[in-house]
């Protein structure tokens, strides 16, 4: 039975990688690039939770990381966003790392990538339209889940052609 599987699979469906080992630098990557991501939401989950104002953030009234960071915005279902954040690129982190291997983990990295997006665009519209105030560590935030949903983009379109 499972000569047949492996056998209507293909002849290296069942034992290769949906994707070449040239491939792996985009794996590294975005590995390198969701540590990135953990630590810069780390920093701002850290800033959720601190009682004083910090100077590294503060340019003025349209660059406030604490006001973003403190208002109503800042947590989903009492969670702190930036708490999420953290989560959202260890889940990332894992699937670039752990599970690389496996045949469902490209999709599961643009699908994974792709929410996390969507999270980051709406934040980013809340604090232009709706805070008029923007927080570095947001936007440093936004610049690398764009990176790794694009990188995540060209794993999935590559894994198909092998």
């Amino acid at each position: 039975m499972r000569t047949a599987v492996t056998a209507s699979l293909g002849p290296s469906a069942a034992s290769n990688p949906p994707f070449s080992k040239n491939d792996r630098g985009l794996f590294v990557t975005i590995a390198i690039l969701a540590v990135t991501g953990m630590v810069i939401s780390s920093v701002g989950l850290q800033r959720h939770y601190a009682k004083s104002a910090s100077q590294f953030c503060d340019i003025g009234e349209k660059f406030n990381c604490d006001i973003v960071n403190r208002s109503e915005y800042s947590t989903l279902a009492g969670i702190p966003v930036a708490g999420i954040g953290v989560a959202g690129y260890g889940l990332l982190l894992v699937l670039a790392t752990v599970y690389r291997s496996r045949v469902e983990t490209p999709l599961r990295l643009l699908l994974a990538s792709s929410a996390g997006l969507v999270f980051a665009l709406y934040l980013t519209y809340v604090e232009g339209y709706i805070l008029d105030t923007w927080c570095l560590l947001c936007l440093s935030s936004l610049a690398m889940i764009i990176m790794i949903t694009l990188l995540a983009a060209l794993v999935k379109v590559r894994a198909r052609r092998i």
